[in-house]
Formats: C-alpha cells, structure tokens, sequence
C-alpha cells in the first residue's frame, strides 16, 4: 500500500533549512520513506503520530526529531500525502 507524497509550496521552502543539517536530513528522508509506504499507520509510535485540532483540524503530524516537526494531510482513497509543513514547534505554532 504505497502513497505518493506531493510537497506543498511552503513545506519545500521551509525543507530547505533543515536539509542542510545532515542528521537532520537523514531523519527527514526515513520519516518520508515510511510515510510513502504505509502512511500514517506505518510511522513509528516512538514518533509520536497524532492527529491535530484547531487550525490544523484533519491534519496529521509526527516528531521527527524532538523538536522538528512535520505536518501532512493523508488521503487514503486518492493515496496521496500532502506534505504541508515542517520545523520547530515555535515555527508552526
């Protein structure tokens, strides 16, 4: 069950500054590999996937690192991921 993964105007933007720390970048790509292929259901709960309320009511989100964030929109009929943001809890909140 493999779902492609279409990056929002500002999740790449904001990609950018985390890609250039290279633990950074590691994570972020193993936490993409899992989402493309199970979603939601297949990120590790150590990582804390939880659904979001208030603004981003229907939005999912999971730590990627402590305080690196990444907050996707999952449809599982279209299989898609919308990847909508990423970075700090100060940065998206």
């Amino acid at each position: 069950m493999s779902y492609s993964i279409v990056p929002s105007t500002r999740f790449k933007k904001s990609l950018k500054k985390h890609l250039k720390n290279p633990s950074e970048r590691k994570s972020i790509f193993e936490t993409l590999e899992f989402l493309k292929s199970g979603g939601f259901d297949s990120i590790p709960q150590k990582m804390r996937p939880h659904k979001l309320i208030g603004n981003y009511k229907g939005c999912l989100e999971c730590h990627i690192m402590p305080d690196l964030l990444l907050i996707w929109e999952q449809h599982d009929t279209e299989k898609e991921i919308y990847l909508l943001d990423i970075g700090s809890h100060s940065d998206l909140f």
